[in-house]
């Protein structure tokens, strides 16, 4: 296996784990007897454990080797989907949450650290692509996953077989890892607790931008339908779908466009690509005309987090800490992103709350600047002695 379909095959894997278990989430709320308010809180420690684990990765890979790093983190993560599942009572749910939270956000920086490195030695760009076979293992888990709901399959015994099938599968993977490379002579080791710097916070905030339209869109773009369009349950579900899948297919083809036209064109097209949709979603009153709409949103954001990821990794004193930097602010991004997007629904309206969004993805285009390759750092010689 080469050292390209092996990082591929950790993205898809690490995508599957994150699909499988969001399809059992209902499954959650009913065994434990969760109020939505409870399940908000329970959720919310997800984030909250990525945001303590992913500013220490880099750290974690600088100690025992990007690679070893990378396999040992995204076996944590395959196991510990069982966690919410197999806890005993509502109140460990949390601890569970907050595992799983630590072990997502970890896996993510060092893989997509990986795939930096693995970008540089093969010369041209890898990790939009991966970003995309990422959502497509999302997807196919998470039909799975409703499969399974649909036919009544305990959850327990879901999410363990899943956990075994992508535990093989991430094993296999790791055996065709790239190696570590010697770090150079001189060569700092990356803080314990590395927290954006300025150039990195520059590039974070492209892909701030783009990941705050994905996750607004990902999370309305049904909702939205239902209540300014009318759609009946079935066209609201198949919108979700449209934006997931041309956001997945922008992202398949994007390494193709990016080596073309270069990472700060695509983005700045891509800015006006989502704002275009974004106008269609707040003026079109009809299903397929948002659709459609959400379908550009899809296609404009799709490759800015992952491009931005490139730039920090490249950016970054180690490609670890400026991946761990970037992914922190895309984290918050989609976190706060759904809960903006409500509250201006609520106090203006649905049309208005989207009409962000428009705002937001021009920024996007604006600041694509930041993507632009810099000098690597010169690393001082050692003093004679």
């Amino acid at each position: 296996m080469t050292n390209h379909r092996a990082i591929a095959l950790v993205f898809a894997t690490h995508g599957a784990v994150a699909g499988s278990l969001s399809t059992r989430i209902p499954w959650l709320q009913d065994h434990f007897a969760l109020t939505p308010g409870m399940l908000g809180l329970v959720l919310l420690c997800q984030p909250i454990g990525a945001f303590i684990g992913m500013p220490m990765a880099s750290h974690l890979a600088y100690r025992i080797g990007g690679r070893r790093a990378t396999r040992i983190l995204i076996a944590l993560w395959c196991v510990l989907v069982l966690a919410p599942v197999m806890a005993p009572g509502p109140g460990w749910l949390f601890g569970a949450f907050l595992l799983l939270g630590a072990a997502a956000g970890t896996s993510d920086v060092v893989m997509n650290a990986h795939a930096v490195v693995l970008e540089r030695k093969l010369g041209r760009s890898i990790i939009a692509g991966l970003h995309g076979l990422w959502s497509v293992g999302s997807l196919a888990a998470g039909g799975l996953g409703v499969l399974a709901a649909h036919l009544g399959i305990d959850a327990r015994l879901h999410l363990a077989a899943v956990a075994v099938l992508l535990l093989g599968l991430s094993t296999f993977a790791g055996r065709g890892l790239l190696a570590d490379e010697p770090a150079a002579a001189g060569e700092p080791a990356p803080r314990r607790f590395a927290l954006p710097t300025r150039a990195i916070a520059a590039i974070g905030l492209v892909g701030f931008c783009g990941t705050f339209a994905e996750g607004a869109s990902a999370n309305w773009a049904a909702v939205y339908v239902t209540q300014v369009a009318a759609a009946a349950p079935a066209a609201a579900a198949a919108t979700y779908t449209v934006f997931m899948l041309f956001m997945a297919g922008t992202r398949l083809l994007g390494d193709r466009i990016v080596g073309r036209f270069g990472a700060v064109g695509v983005v700045r097209v891509g800015g006006v690509v989502a704002a275009v949709g974004g106008v269609l979603v707040v003026a079109g009153r009809t299903t397929w005309v948002c659709a459609a709409g959400f379908a550009l949103i899809g296609i404009g954001v799709a490759v800015s987090a992952p491009l931005a990821y490139a730039a920090a990794g490249r950016t970054g004193s180690s490609p670890g800490e400026g991946v761990a930097g970037v992914t922190t602010i895309t984290y918050l991004s989609s976190l706060i992103a759904p809960a903006v997007i409500g509250g201006a629904a609520d106090v203006l309206s649905y049309p208005a709350a989207f009409a962000l969004i428009i705002v937001v993805v021009l920024l996007m285009g604006v600041l694509a600047g930041a993507l632009r390759p810099r000098p690597a750092p010169v690393v001082p010689e050692p003093c004679p002695s």
